[in-house]
């Protein structure tokens, strides 16, 4: 079968190892029934897998030739969108129906900002399974401390679990890409474990901590948080962004 090549504009890397692709399968567990979404399903190995299991899957594709490609093998089985899945409103995707259970091998130029979307939507989604760059999942389950702890981790904590599953290597994808990569599983949170105030206000301040990592919470919130809160926290100014947890941060934009 001749698949359409890979675009680099896309961040195309297709997964192809039957191992790897089983393993993921397993760890999504889905059943009959249930509203399944893939985002960039690619040349379809995740797919078909898939499909193994359930009668039914929708997709979100922005390559039209791999969308046509995906259309024409599956029929009415798989459901495809052709859109940006940054433009997706995952909210009125699921409307009145049952939550969302979103899957995907997502291009690693725009995972970032894919979460940060699927965030803003989360009441939709009962989970999500993620193949990403390893360093992204590391940033996404990190404690308070290492390097690896960050904007990322801040923002997530609030609205979902993070739990690694395990690690890709590069040869599991065609093209290979030049890291590792990791398939990790977000669950929505019913209810924040903490209050973080005035949502816009507490990603300004997470996001202006995070901005220059090398610089005091002091000098990095300046305009922000004055010195009388710092004290009344019992947080030291002089300490970097790293230092501190979620709920630090949460009540420091409070």
């Amino acid at each position: 079968m001749t698949f359409p090549r890979p675009r680099k504009r896309f961040g195309q890397h297709f997964l192809h190892d039957p191992a790897i692709i089983g393993r993921i399968v397993t760890a999504i567990d889905p059943r009959p029934g249930e509203r399944l979404i893939e985002i960039g399903p690619g040349r379809g190995a995740l797919t078909e897998a898939l499909l193994a299991r359930v009668p039914r899957l929708e997709a979100i594709e922005i390559d039209r030739d791999l969308a046509g490609d995906l259309r024409a093998r599956y029929a009415e089985r798989l459901s495809v969108l052709e859109a940006d899945v940054l433009d997706v409103d995952f909210t009125s995707l699921r409307g009145d129906g049952q939550p969302l259970r979103i899957v995907g091998n997502l291009p690693y130029n725009i995972s970032t900002p894919l979460l940060f979307h699927l965030l803003a939507h989360s009441a939709a989604i009962r989970d999500m399974h993620f193949m990403l760059q390893k360093e992204v999942v590391e940033r996404m389950a990190a404690s308070p401390g290492p390097k690896a702890y960050g904007r990322l981790t801040v923002m997530l904590a609030p609205h979902v679990t993070v739990e690694p599953l395990f690690t890709v290597g590069a040869g599991a994808f065609r093209p290979p890409p030049k890291v590792e990569s990791a398939v990790v599983r977000l669950l929505p949170l019913a209810s924040a474990p903490f209050d973080i105030g005035e949502p816009r206000r507490f990603e300004r301040v997470v996001r202006a901590a995070f901005a220059q990592r090398r610089k005091t919470l002091r000098n990095a919130l300046k305009g922000l948080v004055d010195e009388a809160t710092f004290a009344r926290l019992g947080i030291d100014p002089g300490a970097r962004a790293e230092r501190l947890t979620p709920e630090q941060f949460a009540a420091l934009a409070r």
